[in-house]
């Protein structure tokens, strides 16, 4: 959106000089199903900063890149196709990611418990003849262990 907008609707003279394009351009392109600015109450078109964002859009597309009215339907259409993907592979991610975190917190979890069992069995029987080990108290951070995986 360009700085010198404000926030709002905007009538189409407004929206028209905004581009420095006729007003019948902006008709033709509503009839064309490229905008859908809301009506008020005295059948006005009011556009929102949405219809003012895809009108540059269209603008762009057609005086600049010279795209035909077809080719900027289809373009549109494949752009909110793609928004649509680009959210589901967002959730797709972010879904994976947390998987992952539980996961990796599963493990560690584990081999913690793995390896504290690991350390009592390595400790000696005590001299005292009582059968028990002598448990030390020493950690081990297993947080910070490097992993290598073979292909």
């Amino acid at each position: 959106m360009s700085a010198d907008r404000k926030k709002g609707y905007f009538s189409i003279s407004a929206v028209a000089k905004m581009f420095s394009v006729h007003q019948q351009t902006i008709r033709l392109y509503e009839r064309e199903g490229l905008l859908s600015p809301k009506r008020s109450s005295g059948n006005t078109r009011m556009f929102s900063e949405e219809d003012v964002d895809r009108l540059e859009q269209i603008i762009h597309l057609t005086h600049q890149l010279g795209v035909n009215l077809a080719g900027v339907e289809q373009i549109l259409k494949l752009q909110k196709q793609i928004k649509k993907l680009q959210g589901e592979m967002n959730k797709l991610f972010e879904k994976t990611q947390q998987s992952l975190n539980s996961d990796l917190e599963q493990n560690k979890s584990s081999l913690r418990s793995n390896t504290e069992a690991l350390q009592r069995l390595k400790q000696p029987i005590s001299p005292q003849g009582s059968g028990e080990a002598n448990v030390s108290s020493k950690t081990v951070d297993i947080d910070n262990w490097d992993v290598e995986y073979e292909d």
